[in-house]
């Protein structure tokens, strides 16, 4: 098997890193869109979530990534304890997670669950696939928001559908497969068809927005239920 190379160099990134919530244990953030959660083997890959970060909150780790494309909310850990015990939460799968998004099309269904496995397929990298045989277990929920038709300059009308995601596992590039499968891919999704349609391509990010995150805070017990309004 070929080794997989990485060729990807992220455009730089101006936006700030908003701290939406901070105690002596974890932070919480809005990541935003076109920044890595985490700097690459390629030197010109450092800038990320954890590289700035680190700068001001020393030892702070990442409990889980959002994909360069997608923005909101992430939990950050202040301490290797801290983080042990998130990564429990989500491993066990008692952290809920709601994501805003825009599909391309007119979703039928007003919602919906989305139940198929997915693998890593190294002559598709960085792109993951559909897979019954070799994947992992993977379900992501949907509810349709709205359906409207999206203007563009040239005058045509963009059919585009807002929904909420929830996705029930954590696989890689999940919600942006998985949406594919459904026959709608996220506006914007450069890997899984979302620039394909006529209009699509003029969106300047990947439509998708980690808008709820709801888990137990490690030292107080307390429920966190953090929410932050999708941008687009």
């Amino acid at each position: 098997m070929s080794a997989i190379v990485d060729n990807f160099i992220a455009p730089p990134c101006h936006d700030e890193i908003a701290i939406l919530y901070q105690d002596d244990h974890l932070l919480l953030i809005n990541k935003p869109s076109g920044l890595l959660s985490l700097s690459g083997k390629n030197p010109q890959n450092s800038d990320s979530v954890h590289h700035r970060l680190v700068q001001v909150y020393p030892g702070c780790t990442l409990v889980h990534r959002l994909d360069f494309g997608t923005s909101g909310l992430m939990v950050i850990a202040r301490n290797k304890a801290i983080n042990a015990a998130l990564c429990q939460q989500f491993s066990q799968r008692t952290v809920t997670k709601v994501y805003s998004a825009l599909l391309c099309g007119h979703v039928a269904d007003d919602e919906g669950v989305i139940d198929a496995a997915i693998a890593k397929d190294p002559a598709l990298f960085p792109r993951m696939s559909i897979c019954a045989v070799r994947g992992k277990p993977a379900r992501s929920g949907y509810q349709v928001v709205e359906r409207f038709n999206h203007p563009l300059e040239d005058g045509t009308l963009l059919p585009l559908t807002r929904v909420q995601l929830t996705p029930q596992t954590g696989r890689t590039h999940q919600l942006r497969i998985h949406c594919q499968q459904l026959g709608h891919p996220i506006w914007g999704c450069d890997l899984y068809g979302g620039r394909l349609l006529p209009g699509t391509e003029r969106t300047p990010r990947l439509m998708l927005h980690a808008s709820e995150l709801h888990f137990v805070h490690p030292v107080s017990g307390e429920w966190i239920n953090a929410c932050d309004a999708s941008p687009f």
